[in-house]
């Protein structure tokens, strides 16, 4: 099921183009707007930051009730971009997400009718509620920026970026994410349940009105867009990576793949994963160079979901987080 929101809305007349400096200044606004309808959870508002400016693709797993909707959707109220939402379900066919051939009445004769993947940000709700033949249509759109139908390759708008939300795989009636899905996504963000004193705040903010369907009654506003994302977007592509940097991130991949727990290690596509990752990180914290910290920071989010435990590990109840762990500590970090 698709759904249309206040916050699709076409982009803002042409302006001239920000700079570096102003473009990380509104993109940081974004964050201080966006905790005016959700509390805490910053690690997933970082993430979806960080994709953001990579070109990247968000994959966020928490329980039922923990804002993982209300966080995107404060995000699209916060960024002056094209939105869309869809509820996927078990019915959902690939069809309903990419677009497919209609007859037109007047003309007699097959056209395209754009699904909801042609926007800027797409809120995919509960991606593992359909099957996998219908998450794989993601699959396209998330590498290439492109949907195919009937022969006819089709360019999505610019930025693109899915954010999926889902709920832990151990709950009924849902569909555990094909490895080359998984893969496809930038990042894995878990979103907690509240600690004592934020989840404190969240009853105080409902008891006086607040109405989660609507953020822009909860004061969100557009204080960045495409301009500002395109901006950080290239600045991200100057910051710099010594090799010492980029010789931790490849040996920290390496490490995943001799861990006795796992069966799927990290793949070179992880580890330029993390790269692009710890640059945005960097530019977002005002530095035009990579450090051992900002690759630490992004490691499990980067990495976490694109490891697959062994069948004996598995049944031990092995933490696929806490062997990531083990691997990063197993690795020096460059002075």
């Amino acid at each position: 099921m698709t759904e249309h929101h206040p916050e699709d809305r076409p982009e803002g007349p042409d302006e001239p183009a920000p700079t570096a400096d102003e473009a990380r200044e509104r993109l940081g606004a974004v964050r201080e707007e966006v905790a005016k309808a959700v509390v805490g959870q910053d690690a997933a508002v970082s993430g979806l930051m960080v994709a953001l400016l990579c070109g990247g693709h968000v994959l966020m797993e928490g329980v039922p009730g923990v804002a993982k909707t209300l966080l995107v959707r404060s995000l699209s109220a916060a960024l002056a971009v094209r939105t869309r939402r869809v509820q996927f379900t078990p019915d959902l066919m690939p069809g309903d997400i990419t677009g497919s051939m209609v007859i037109d009445n007047e003309q007699g004769e097959l056209v395209f009718r754009e699904g909801p993947l042609f926007t800027n940000l797409l809120l995919a709700d509960e991606i593992n509620r359909t099957p996998p033949k219908t998450q794989s249509a993601l699959l396209e759109a998330m590498e290439e920026g492109s949907v195919s139908v009937d022969g006819t390759t089709r360019p999505l708008p610019r930025p693109f970026l899915v954010a999926a939300t889902q709920n832990p795989v151990e709950y009924e009636g849902t569909y555990p994410l094909p490895e080359a899905q998984l893969d496809r996504f930038l990042l894995k963000v878990v979103l907690p349940v509240p600690e004592r004193d934020d989840e404190l705040e969240i009853l105080r903010r409902h008891a006086t009105g607040f109405d989660p369907r609507d953020v822009a009654g909860a004061g969100v506003s557009a204080v960045a867009g495409a301009a500002d994302i395109a901006a950080g977007q290239r600045a991200v592509g100057t910051v710099q990576v010594a090799p010492e940097v980029a010789a931790y991130i490849v040996d920290i991949a390496r490490a995943t793949r001799v861990s006795p727990s796992l069966e799927l290690g990290v793949s070179p596509r992880g580890a330029t994963a993390l790269l692009r990752a710890s640059r945005a990180w960097a530019w977002l914290n005002g530095r035009d160079f990579v450090t051992p910290d900002d690759v630490k920071a992004l490691a499990q989010a980067a990495l976490v979901h694109r490891l697959g435990l062994r069948p004996e590990a598995e049944l031990e109840g092995v933490d696929v987080g806490q062997v990531l762990g083990a691997a990063l500590s197993s690795v020096p970090v460059p002075r």
